[in-house]
């Protein structure tokens, strides 16, 4: 199994010779063998002479929201230029700079990771220049299973750049190849895939090293909840930050978790052990629950074929709120971000079932997987 990088400069260095190079990655963006893009791409005697980053900062120190200053990076010298702060996208005069500009990012396998709204960001303003973009593709770490709404365009946002579903299913490669297409755009792109992998083999299937892609998200076990519990965002719950176990549990100083499973509709919820738990966030960083003791719900994966994060986590919203119908609330704007438009939020309130508004998803399933195909890579 090679990633893109490793692509790029054992078949593909015809893309990268003679030119002015510049580079979108942070602390993942390594070969096989854990070498980071940088190092590889100099050693091979590319020209690079800028660096971008996105979100969480080129070492992936940076909160979550927290903007990133432009600086220096103290190994090479290179500029590196924020993508996450007062500008998302490079702008003119550090693309005339360059004659490709290659994005070798993370992504973790859900809607709401903004690394492809900033690559967008990034083909939108090489539009404007003509200048060369290349994706070094990556294997999808939660593998090519497809699962929860598809967005709204109507709800577009940064946590929400295209109209794919919460666990897409597909690449950052074949994401923004697919957006080039509908929000045209028309900077020349070329992605490099990776080699050897399969759509139905997680990150720890392919051999490649693991290296958190944010300081949230610590373990590939929170990746696979992370397209189900990031919803919980969206309310008065925790989802674990500033715990070892972010994403992986949700709690609140006032739930009954005990009776939260009691009411639970268990046939959205396979593959997966939910247990009570109690927590405290130390320096959360979302202003919720800050050194509160809580009770909260512990998710565990226990067959990740049949795992759905997505309809798990409406089954557990529609249970809380049966439970706690007066101390359950929304942040309606940013569930709405998340969840794709307000619909998910109007159902809940309604008391629709879960499996009713679960079900309703596969129509809109089916087409994004028409509209996807073309796009495919693996």
């Amino acid at each position: 199994m090679r990633p893109g990088l490793e692509v790029l400069l054992a078949e593909r260095t015809e893309l990268v010779r003679g030119v002015r190079v510049g580079l979108v990655a942070n602390q993942a963006s390594v070969d096989g063998a854990g070498r980071h893009a940088v190092d590889r791409l100099r050693e091979a005697g590319v020209q690079l002479v800028a660096l971008f980053s996105p979100e969480h900062g080129f070492r992936g120190t940076a909160a979550p929201g927290e903007g990133v200053a432009t600086t220096t990076d103290s190994a090479t010298g290179l500029p590196i230029y924020s993508l996450y702060g007062a500008r998302r996208a490079p702008d003119t005069t550090q693309l005339r700079a360059l004659d490709a500009l290659l994005i070798d990012l993370p992504d973790v396998g859900a809607r709401y990771y903004t690394y492809v709204s900033t690559a967008l960001e990034v083909l939108r303003a090489a539009s404007a220049t003509g200048t060369r973009v290349i994706v070094l593709d990556r294997p999808n770490p939660i593998g090519g299973a497809v699962q929860g709404n598809v967005l709204d365009p109507a709800a577009r946002s940064f946590v929400g750049a295209l109209a794919v579903p919460m666990r897409h299913g597909l690449t950052l490669g074949e994401l923004v190849a697919l957006g080039r297409d509908e929000l045209g755009l028309t900077a020349p792109l070329t992605v490099v895939p990776a080699r050897g992998w399969r759509r139905e083999r997680l990150l720890d299937e392919t051999g490649l090293p693991w290296i958190a892609p944010s300081p949230n998200l610590r373990r590939l076990e929170a990746l696979l909840h992370y397209p189900g519990t990031c919803l919980f965002e969206g309310t008065n719950l925790s989802v674990g930050r500033g715990t070892d176990a972010a994403f992986e549990q949700v709690g609140a100083s006032w739930l009954d978790a005990r009776a939260v499973l009691a009411r639970l509709d268990r046939r959205l919820a396979h593959g997966v052990a939910i247990d009570p738990v109690s927590f405290t966030p130390l320096r959360p960083g979302d202003a919720k629950y800050a050194d509160t003791l809580l009770t909260g719900l512990r998710l565990r994966v226990t067959d990740r074929r049949r795992y759905d994060p997505a309809a798990t986590a409406v089954a557990l919203l529609a249970a809380i709120r049966a439970v706690h119908p007066g101390d359950l609330r929304w942040l309606p704007a940013h569930f709405d971000r998340l969840a794709g438009g307000p619909a998910l939020r109007a159902a809940l309130d309604r008391g629709d079932m879960p499996a009713t508004i679960v079900a309703g998803w596969r129509p809109q399933q089916a087409a994004f997987a028409r509209r996807a195909g073309p796009y495919r890579l693996y």
